[in-house]
């Protein structure tokens, strides 16, 4: 059986994996939501119902904000495994 250490050391690291990938992905949320709201301000002013107008703009910003915040997520990343994860797992 668990001792309580071992699942609060679980948790702990659940809770910080979750709050990590939530870290890492909201810009790329963050500007699918705001590209997908101008562009359908655009579409309701012109009356243009075009499907690639929607998909097409939000995929490009998509893209530009991923290469932008890619050290980021990469550096996010690193510094919980190697804080985190590789401790754990050598039994530190």
């Amino acid at each position: 059986m668990n001792s309580p250490t071992t699942e609060g050391v679980i948790f702990d690291i659940l809770r910080q994996g979750l709050w990590i990938a939530v870290t890492i992905s909201a810009p790329l949320l963050i500007v699918a939501l705001v590209a997908g709201v101008v562009v359908g301000l655009f579409q309701a002013l012109t009356s243009i119902q075009e499907m690639t107008l929607t998909f097409v703009p939000k995929v490009g910003a998509m893209l530009i904000v991923f290469w932008v915040s890619m050290s980021f997520m990469t550096a996010t990343l690193v510094t919980f495994f190697t804080d985190a994860i590789i401790p754990l797992i050598e039994g530190n």
